[in-house]
């Protein structure tokens, strides 16, 4: 035993101490960071970048030890509330309401709040742990993310942290997933199945998923699962799938229209079916009159109302401004344009694009998101961890550059107001767009050579 001890160690000692000081500065992460302080934010994600290059670089074809560094990672998190979200005690709060009977969709927490008998555990806790904006609106977290919720609130022992916990599981678990069908995946398209860790041991995930409990790594493992299934032909399981990951997060309806250039006629509309068909059976027991209105109300806020860590809108609002534009008229406008724009992309991609082969398939998927979000006037930066995921099954590595510059944008949490620092912004998408237009150069180079050839 002491011999292979010492023998492992000789033959992986510069990553065991990668690891190490990973799980270090990932533990300072977790329980002794405040978020106003940027400078110590900063300098932790730039730390954990590197070392998850090295290793990477290191032990890219030793699956076990990069499989149990991204757990060990995540164990770190297990006890620790989140320090850069105020999400989660949303996230409590519609779960205790499912556990009570409740449909978090027609209750906003600014009214029951008023309610003396109201039987939501910690509800003053919670309610305060939302800030000023969440108990304004209603739900607008899809049925599956919901009943995720109210089991957290089932098995949290009535706690903040038990249901924490809960979450924290339910989300690690999902990111193990990802890497099982992703791998799977990779192998399946003739790509080296080491990419996948890209993602699993990306500090960007870590600390957003993980770290801050969202849920884009369960909407990610079915999403992954589904695409698995296509690649196997196993389409009608892979409908039904594909219809839980849009019950988590809506972002992958977005893709629903490329299906038709996937798929044959008769093939699609039975895939469609089944999406539509499981959709409507996990919406009906939160089925009522004033649902649609309600959830609709919610989601088109943030189309009309918020702007974080954008590009292409700041460019236009301070354009617009200088001829003395109105910032909280052009938001509306400019929201009421950015879903006609994205749909427009959507069926370019779709009608003019090949999608006939998965490969072709997920890069269309992977610059109608980049689009999405370019446009897009709110960008937080757990919602670059789906384009994370696509970018491992594609030739393109932008997001990644991405995942780093996007800690930029953490300045907002710093300040009181949460106003943002522009100059840090810039720098961010500067470096996006310029590696984004050298990768498009230097690809389509290679291919007009390699048809040369």
């Amino acid at each position: 035993m002491w011999r292979q001890l010492t023998s492992h160690w000789r033959l992986h000692k510069y990553s065991i101490l990668l690891v190490l000081a990973s799980i270090a500065l990932y533990a300072s992460f977790a329980y002794n960071l405040h978020r106003e302080d940027f400078i110590k934010l900063l300098t932790l994600c730039i730390a954990l970048f590197f070392l998850c290059y090295k290793i990477i670089q290191f032990q890219k074809w030793n699956f076990k030890f990069l499989l149990g560094a991204g757990i060990i990672f995540r164990l770190v998190f297990l006890f620790a509330e989140p320090n850069l979200s105020q999400d989660f005690y949303r996230f409590i709060w519609d779960g205790e309401l499912i556990y009570n009977l409740k449909n978090p969709y027609l209750y906003l927490p600014k009214v029951l709040i008023e309610q003396k008998d109201l039987a939501i555990a910690n509800a003053h806790e919670l309610y305060k742990g939302m800030g000023d904006l969440s108990p304004k609106f209603y739900s607008n977290y899809p049925p599956l993310n919901q009943l995720i919720f109210s089991l957290s609130a089932l098995l949290g022992g009535k706690t903040i942290l038990g249901s924490v916990i809960v979450m924290r599981v339910i989300i690690i678990l999902s990111d193990i997933g990802v890497v099982y069908f992703g791998r799977k995946l990779l192998k399946s398209l003739n790509r080296s199945p080491h990419l996948i860790f890209w993602y699993f041991l990306n500090p960007l995930v870590l600390i957003e998923l993980t770290g801050n409990l969202h849920f884009e790594g369960v909407m990610l493992f079915f999403f992954i699962w589904s695409l698995y299934l296509l690649s196997m032909n196993h389409w009608k399981s892979g409908a039904l799938v594909y219809a839980l990951s849009i019950m988590v997060k809506l972002v992958p309806l977005l893709f629903l229209p490329l299906f038709l250039s996937h798929f044959k006629l008769k093939k699609c509309i039975l895939f469609y079916s089944i999406v539509g068909g499981t959709m409507l059976s996990l919406l009906l027991p939160f089925y009522s009159p004033q649902f649609f209105a309600n959830y609709a109300e919610t989601v088109g806020l943030w189309f009309s109302n918020f702007e974080f860590n954008a590009s292409i809108y700041n460019g236009i609002k301070k354009i617009a401004i200088a001829y003395d534009a109105k910032p909280w008229e052009l938001i509306k406008t400019y929201g009421k344009i950015t879903p006609l724009i994205t749909i427009s992309m959507v069926f370019l991609f779709t009608f003019l694009r090949k999608n006939k082969n998965l490969n072709a398939l997920i890069t269309s998927m992977l610059f109608i998101l980049s689009i999405y979000y370019f446009i897009s006037p709110t960008v937080h930066p757990w919602y670059i961890i789906f384009l994370i995921l696509l970018t491992v099954f594609t030739d393109y590595r932008y997001s990644l550059l991405w995942s780093a510059s996007v800690i930029l944008s953490y300045w907002a949490y710093s300040q009181p107001d949460f106003k943002e620092h522009l100059g840090l912004i810039t720098i961010e998408y500067i470096a996006v767009f310029g590696f984004l237009i050298y990768e498009l150069t230097i690809l389509r180079n290679k291919k007009q050579l390699f048809c040369k050839n």
